[in-house]
């Protein structure tokens, strides 16, 4: 279903791969042209704050509560800009609980597991841009945020947010560590082809 909307571009991928820090580069770069630019951070300080297992103890219901509450904040967002940020899209969160349950060599249930994965894929259809992330072993992890040091899961993350976006067939464009810059000069090129043809921005 066509829905009237901004621009939505997301990023995605295992932790301390530079997402936040590209996110913040591309929305400094988008406003000096002038677009109204809004960014749905990352919820995974909110969820440990309230209590939600995340990382490799991810469950069904943190997953669910990271893509519901995602989307709706990306809703929220709708209303306030013409391009639409979003650090960690909606199938990071699939590729996180996948990961997670390989982690502890558990299996899913089916249902849960394809109700997930339609609500994803559903949701994804509004994403004009998807950029994930890939693992550089020999970066560090960040120090701005509180990390998780298991260096097995967050390999593992990567390959699993990876493979959501193959099985679901998704679109979507690979940001490496060393091609921070020339990511952002197409995608800041898109946004502005984008929003000519809308008749929106400089």
């Amino acid at each position: 279903m066509k829905l009237e909307r901004p621009i939505m571009i997301g990023v995605l991928g295992t932790h301390s791969t530079g997402k936040s820090t590209f996110l913040a580069r591309l929305a400094h770069e988008l406003r000096l042209h002038d677009i109204q630019v809004a960014t749905v951070a990352d919820l995974g300080e909110q969820a440990q704050r309230i209590g939600l297992p995340i990382l490799f103890n991810h469950t069904y219901a943190s997953t669910l509560w990271f893509i519901t509450r995602g989307i709706s904040n990306e809703l929220e967002a709708w209303l306030h800009a013409d391009i639409v940020l979003v650090d960690r899209a909606a199938p990071d969160a699939l590729g996180y609980y996948r990961a997670a349950l390989a982690y502890r060599d558990e299996q899913p249930d089916p249902v849960a597991v394809a109700a997930l994965e339609s609500m994803v894929r559903s949701h994804s259809e509004h994403y004009d841009l998807l950029l994930r992330t890939t693992l550089d072993p020999d970066l560090p992890l960040g120090r701005n945020k509180r990390r998780d040091p298991n260096l097995d899961f967050r390999a593992l993350a990567d390959q699993h947010v990876h493979q959501v976006l193959l099985d679901l067939d998704l679109p979507h464009e690979q940001l490496n560590s060393d091609g921070h810059q020339q990511a952002l000069d197409r995608t800041v090129a898109f946004a502005n082809a984008r929003l000519a043809g809308a008749g929106v921005g400089s």
